[in-house]
């Protein structure tokens, strides 16, 4: 079955599921817990050693020159990163609200809403506190109660006007509430608050369900509460939903927000909230809304004032109005502010109120939407995926919170069937499902983006190469430049389908160098045309009557802006090839468009202060850009990652993994002439002609302050199993030669990386430097991949398990007693390795990619001990407070580096090993005698010289340069 087969029978059966069968008040079997009233916990991060902090000096000085330069300018560039930007963060993260790619709004276990990233480049951190859901209960012996149902935050008792949000009831304990999470629901049981003889459960739900690209990327969430009355008497209960027309920070003081009700429709009411946005920013509308049955009532209030002047109907009078009254019936819409005044804001409510008898239940439930239809970079402004299905205008918030009110029984129901199978495997730990499901925060929010299409496009033209109906030249090798002969101008190799093979001509219809040069021929001649422009846009892949999904971007953290961080992707990328492939297949098409791209405008290096080109032809960039996605590549500055030797074998080996996993033999085909170029690049850095790639000493790979030189555990492994994977990928595509010629080099370079042996681990590296005998946590990186694609493993098994054991000993157990994860690097003295700041942390997404390659090895019960520090560390009761935000790193002493990482998204690589048969997919193959490779051999050197790196010539300072040897010196 292919993938389209696949989500198309997964969305024909999600349409026949009926709402009603999940209970929303009943908290899923296994869940991560909180009391509400736990304390926050300031985040403790980490910190440089006096070493580091000198080798370290240049880079943070042109950084923080950069981010000057870039604030003084103020074009909304900005930086990869800004170490010096001071942030507001929370120990209370709780999961966050809306689907995929069309912003996010964060919420603590407590209550509160923040977190707000609706807007590329832009997170909000501190919460808005008048965004609340409160209760009024009275009794007929006379007993009331009325409280805002979150502990009161110390920056409201602030407040002493007397007619903002703090004087409402802020009165809410939380010692007996309980806060359930299981992205993407949770659920918050008020047990006897405030009143002790009523029940309250609130039902968060985000429509987050695999292999559905429709709701999935909805901008919604819905809270259903369930009251229980345990008492003798009849309890009348009002719930109030108020929202600040604020998209987070103070931008709720910048004027000219306006709110207006709802049409009711299906017993809906609610509010509309308009947002007009400041500094250049798109609109946004929020819609409040809840439904009217046959036992709740709703009322609204369209709008009070929050904070600023309070002339008009305050947020306390709109307080006093639901206690006195229990609704907005009696409120006089000619007192209510039309608009917001500068440096004053407003809000609106929604009140659902019911009379609950004893011994019964009530179900109240509201929705919280927003619509913010476009996404604008600097250049270019792109519709988000949900308005493929609620239209671009704008106006598409009340019908988004209307339709998921009806509907999302029907998303539970779905996420239940899901979520169910996993909970229930009492073959795993109680704490890995928990994590398994909420690591998917970050799919909401990593500052996902999901684009439907273009809608605003400057000067682009796609080159369209004339097709070659025969090879004019004798050897079928059309001549060519080196690519280093070719400077100042940006170009791609065309990308669409030639028509070389139905010509008649089949003498190179599966020669991929004849294919690859003509390709390069034919676009090297118009390279002269002024008005060609080049982008990543993977969907020139796309053959005909394949469905366009849109594209798709995430941040590699919030703190490090890069989209897409293609090295850091390999770990997380399982996560979207097990529950969106289709994304992921979009994400691929994308680089592998990438590669075939040229572009030659030099961009400066933080590490030396030297320039260099932002993309050669061959190369896969490190991120598909920030400023100008898919068109300005390479956003990520610190070195020039043309000479990465771990992002080209990473493309090769995911994109065969989503082949195994999708058989989409249609996107085989598409990208296999990137797969060949990708390859073909990589032969430069074979120096020695062995066979097996060099790396070059300094952090060619995506540990980018740890130095590497020679042959190397990480990215030789990597780069042997992509030899492997392109073997594999050329079979898949019917390239016999390829798949032969590749097999073969597989066989040579393995018998090179078996080298690294020392008789219980591979070495970092073969350089006989200081850290060469280090014991890397993930220097097996290519073993785990190549079993994850079901390739033979790299390695004899008993060496990888020897490894593998050696890696558990030294870098898990030594280090907090294996509740810390595994560290990057460890000494043979059992000494963590103190060599650069990345050694001697630890990586939880690399945490994760470890255990899993233990699981492919059948180290079961020693991967979940390994993985369980992460756990421990990031998601215990007695960790740091990093849950729904677990950073890239901590030290030895738990203290973050780079909160809200994408690499943690590995989990689901453990998930993918649990699951999948533990047999190799491939057949052995007979010994391939070299001589009957030898035209492949020509091509593929040929294609391999054209994309060969000029020559690097020393452009650093005389100050750097002295600086560099004399680090150098003290690492040897």
């Amino acid at each position: 079955m292919t993938i389209n087969d696949h989500d198309a029978d997964r969305e024909a059966s999600n349409s026949t599921i009926t709402e009603g069968k999940v209970d929303a008040a009943k908290p899923a079997s296994l869940t991560w817990k909180r009391k509400l009233n736990t304390e926050e916990n300031p985040l403790s991060s980490f910190g440089l050693k006096i070493k580091e902090v000198i080798h370290l000096a240049p880079l943070g000085y042109r950084l923080w020159r950069w981010n000057r330069e870039d604030a003084l300018k103020g074009d909304g560039n900005g930086t990869i990163i800004d170490p010096f930007k001071k942030h507001h963060y929370s120990s209370c993260n709780g999961v966050p609200l809306g689907g995929i790619g069309a912003g996010s709004i964060g919420r603590t276990f407590q209550g509160e809403f923040l977190r707000w990233q609706l807007f590329p480049k832009i997170c909000e951190d501190k919460p808005v506190l008048a965004n609340q859901f409160s209760v009024f209960i009275s009794r007929p012996d006379g007993k009331k109660y009325s409280t805002v149902l979150c502990p009161p935050n110390p920056e409201v008792l602030k407040d002493k006007s007397g007619n903002g949000i703090g004087s409402w009831d802020w009165n809410f304990s939380g010692h007996n509430s309980t806060y359930h999470a299981l992205y993407p629901r949770a659920w918050t049981v008020y047990d006897g608050e405030p009143d002790p003889d009523l029940k309250i459960v609130c039902h968060q739900i985000s429509p987050i369900i695999p292999h559905n690209y429709k709701e999935s990327s909805f901008p919604v969430a819905v809270f259903t509460y369930t009251l229980s009355n345990k008492g003798k008497t009849a309890a009348d209960v009002t719930l109030l939903f108020t929202w600040e027309n604020s998209v987070g920070g103070v931008s709720g003081l910048s004027g000219h927000h306006y709110n207006t009700k709802m049409k009711v429709k299906d017993g809906i009411h609610g509010v509309n909230l308009h947002h007009m946005t400041a500094d250049g920013q798109t609109p946004v509308t929020f819609a409040i809304a809840a439904q009217e049955t046959n036992h709740v009532h709703v009322s609204e209030c369209p709008s009070f004032v929050t904070s600023g002047d309070f002339q008009g109907f305050t947020a306390n009078d709109m307080w006093r109005e639901v206690k006195e009254n229990g609704s907005f019936n009696r409120l006089d819409s000619s007192q209510l502010p039309m608009g917001s005044k500068p440096k004053s804001s407003i809000g609106a409510a929604i009140a659902a109120s019911a009379t609950v008898p004893p011994d019964a239940v009530r179900t109240v439930t509201f929705a919280l939407s927003w619509d913010c239809p476009e996404v604008r970079f600097r250049k270019r402004t792109y519709h988000r995926r949900y308005t493929k299905f609620y239209g671009s205008h704008g106006d598409a918030a009340e019908k988004i919170a209307h339709d998921a009110l009806l509907e999302h029984g029907n998303w539970e129901a779905q996420i239940e069937s899901w979520q169910q199978p996993i909970l229930d495997d009492k073959r795993l730990p109680e704490w890995y499902p928990i994590t398994l499901f909420n690591e998917l925060y970050y799919l909401n929010s990593g500052g996902t983006i999901w684009t439907g299409n273009l809608i605003l496009l400057h000067n682009f033209c796609q080159v369209k190469p004339a097709h070659l109906t025969s090879s004019p030249f004798a050897d079928g090798l059309p001549p060519v430049h080196n690519i280093s002969s070719i400077t100042g101008k940006k170009f791609s190799i065309d990308r669409s389908n030639t028509n070389s093979q139905n010509n008649g001509d089949i003498s190179h219809q599966h020669d991929t160098a004849v294919n690859v040069l003509e390709r390069m021929t034919s676009v090297l001649a118009e390279i002269h045309n002024p008005t060609s422009k080049t982008s990543a846009f993977g969907t020139n892949l796309l053959q005909q009557g394949e469905e366009n999904i849109g594209q798709f971007l995430y941040y590699e953290g919030i703190e490090y802006h890069m989209c897409n961080t293609y090295d850091v992707h390999f770990y997380a990328s399982f996560a979207l090839i097990m529950l969106f492939p289709k994304l992921e297949l979009s994400l691929q098409r994308d680089f592998a468009a990438a590669v075939l791209m040229h572009d030659p405008r030099e961009m400066d290096l933080l590490d030396d202060g030297t320039r260099a080109p932002r993309k050669a032809l061959g190369a896969v960039p490190h991120d598909i850009g920030m400023i100008d996605p898919w068109f300005d590549v390479n956003f990520y500055n610190i070195f020039n990652t043309d000479r990465w030797k771990d992002l080209n074998p990473k493309f090769v080996l995911q994109v065969y993994r989503d082949v195994v996993v999708t058989k989409d033999k249609n996107f085989a085909h598409a990208v296999w002439p990137s797969v060949y170029i990708a390859m073909a690049f990589m032969e430069q850095f074979d120096k020695d002609g062995d066979g097996m790639i060099e790396n070059e000493g300094f952090p060619d790979q995506t540990y980018d302050t740890w130095s590497v030189t020679g042959v190397s555990a990480y990215s030789g492994g990597l780069w042997v199993a992509a030899l492997q994977a392109a073997s594999a990928l050329a079979a898949e595509v019917g390239d016999k030669g390829c798949e032969d010629y590749f097999w073969v080099k597989f066989q040579k370079a393995k018998t090179v990386y078996d080298k690294l042996w020392n008789g219980s681990y591979f070495n970092y590296d073969d350089s006989n430097g200081k850290a060469s005998s280090s014991i890397q946590a993930d220097q097996l990186a290519g073993q785990w991949y190549a079993r994850a694609c079901g390739l033979f493993p790299i390695v004899d098994e008993e060496k990888a398990r020897s490894a593998l054991e050696k890696v558990y000993k030294f870098n898990v157990m030594k280090v907090g007693n294996g509740k810390r994860g595994a560290i990057n690097g460890m000494l043979p003295s059992g000494q963590a390795d103190m060599s650069c700041m990345q050694s001697r942390e630890i990586w939880t997404g690399v945490t994760y990619g470890v255990a899993a390659g233990m699981i492919h090895e059948d180290m079961i019960d020693m991967a979940f001990q390994t993985a369980s520090g992460v756990y421990e560390t990031g998601w215990s009761e007695q960790g740091g407070g990093y849950a729904f935000q677990t950073p890239e790193a901590w030290d030895i002493n738990g203290r973050y580096r780079s909160l809200a990482y994408m690499r943690p998204l590995a989990i689901w690589a453990m998930q993918w090993a649990l699951t999948q048969p533990k047999t190799s997919n491939q057949e052995p193959k007979p010994d391939v005698k070299p001589e009957s490779l030898l035209r492949q051999h020509v091509g593929y050197t040929r294609v391999a010289r054209l994309l060969k790196l000029p020559k690097e010539h020393d452009s650093r300072s005389i100050l750097q340069v002295i600086f560099d040897y004399t680090c150098k010196k003290k690492t040897m």
